[in-house]
């Protein structure tokens, strides 16, 4: 790989040989993917972009860690939708808003980026078997690129995983454990099944490479906006894999020489599970804490990446926000009723923090923002009928249709 240097731990700085099967540091640390931006920036440039017909993310191969003669996966992941939301922008108090609709990916998340990247490594390491423990997208995306690619999953997953992430694993193929505990506890049992075993381990705050995945949609947000990059980013945070893949996304542009400036993110989280932003705002130990919150995708209550999801909020210089169950709830509605976007609870809930970012007076009204929806609603339909209420029943009279107008 030419465009890649090394693996280096963010704790003690050692280096590695970025080989396929690489983890973490024999320090216990996570290690990050070293890049060679002069040779990207001989690579790749603005003109470049523009005539590459390929709309998927694999058009932002120079940035990512794969080797030159691997094939991208039969899936055709990225370039999700950003739409331009000037009504929600007007009801939220902020001058411009794009919602980035990452529920479009083929299996409704964000996360096929992530599982897009862990499909082509696993053929590079020469397994024939990928595991994870999820709280479902994770899980779901890497069960149906793994299909696609000829690959065998293996999933654990929490029981409280929604039916509707459950039913896309099976339909898939995966063998699905659904783990009687948290996410803690199916990430424990993932782990050491996975050593066990020997299969390929696709847990993103593990393997370095799936948040190189992850940074993809920023650099699709920064060419959809015609690289002017936007003030603010807002991100549902869980483990901490995707915040810190979105920065890593803008930088990866910024020292390319592509973008100009680098947006400050939002870091939101549930109120009832929060222990990534506690730890960034009061620069204390992080501290594990109940999954208390419908978002099950980012019901983390011991999240597996703090350092580079804490390290990214404060570089950007970000904020920090918790919202409620009702909050998300309500920006779910919000979304559907102004943007036609369906969102998953954890997937509103970068909304539902730019709106509390607004109402406490974090951000600036007159502030760019992109708010990233993570997933789908159709993954979670039960959160959806608790957000918008039940139809109204009625029988097949007009003149009983006449009394509801």
């Amino acid at each position: 790989m030419k465009n890649v240097k090394c693996a280096r731990c963010v704790v003690c700085g050692k280096e590695y040989e970025p080989a396929p099967d690489i983890t973490l540091c024999s320090c216990g640390g996570v290690l990050d993917i070293i890049y060679d931006y002069e040779y990207i920036a001989s690579q790749v440039s603005r003109a470049t972009l523009a005539a590459n017909r390929d709309f998927t993310m694999w058009r932002y191969r120079s940035f990512l860690p794969i080797r030159e003669d691997s094939p991208a996966p039969p899936l055709r992941v990225g370039w999700s939708p950003i739409y331009p939301a000037p009504r929600l922008a007007e009801i939220i108090g902020v001058k411009y808003l794009f919602i980035k609709d990452d529920g479009q990916n083929p299996t409704s998340s964000l996360k096929d980026r992530a599982s897009a990247v862990a499909v082509v490594k696993a053929r590079e390491a020469g397994a024939d078997t990928v595991a994870c423990a999820s709280t479902g997208n994770a899980a779901s995306s890497l069960a149906g690129n793994a299909a696609a690619a000829g690959l065998s999953s293996v999933i654990f997953v929490s029981s409280r995983a929604p039916a509707g992430k459950v039913a896309q694993l099976l339909i898939f193929g995966a063998k699905v454990f659904s783990v009687e505990g948290s996410y803690e506890d199916a990430f424990r049992l993932s782990a050491q099944a996975i050593e066990k075993y020997g299969w390929y381990n696709r847990n993103a705050a593990i393997n370095p490479y799936l948040m190189e995945g992850k940074k993809t949609v920023s650099m699709e947000i920064a060419e959809q906006l015609a690289w002017e990059v936007p003030d603010y980013v807002a991100v549902s945070v869980g483990d901490g894999c995707t915040i810190a893949g979105v920065w890593k996304g803008f930088k990866d542009l910024y020292a390319a020489g592509l973008i100009s400036r680098l947006p400050r993110l939002i870091s939101v989280q549930a109120a009832g599970c929060c222990p990534i932003n506690r730890a960034a705002r009061t620069g204390a130990p992080l501290e594990p804490m109940e999954e208390n919150t419908i978002a099950d995708s980012i019901a983390v209550g011991v999240p597996r990446n703090p350092v580079k999801a804490i390290n990214a909020i404060r570089e950007s210089g970000g904020v920090t926000v918790e919202v409620t169950d009702v909050e998300i709830l309500e920006a779910m509605v919000l979304l559907g009723k102004t943007c036609g976007v369906f969102a998953e609870p954890a997937g509103a809930a970068g909304t539902a923090g730019l709106m509390r970012a607004v109402r406490e007076g974090l951000i600036p009204k007159d502030a760019r923002v992109v708010s990233i929806v993570t997933g789908n609603g159709l993954k979670d339909t039960a959160s959806g009928m608790k957000a918008a209420g039940q139809p109204d029943r009625i029988e097949p009279d007009i003149s009983r249709l006449d009394k509801h107008f």
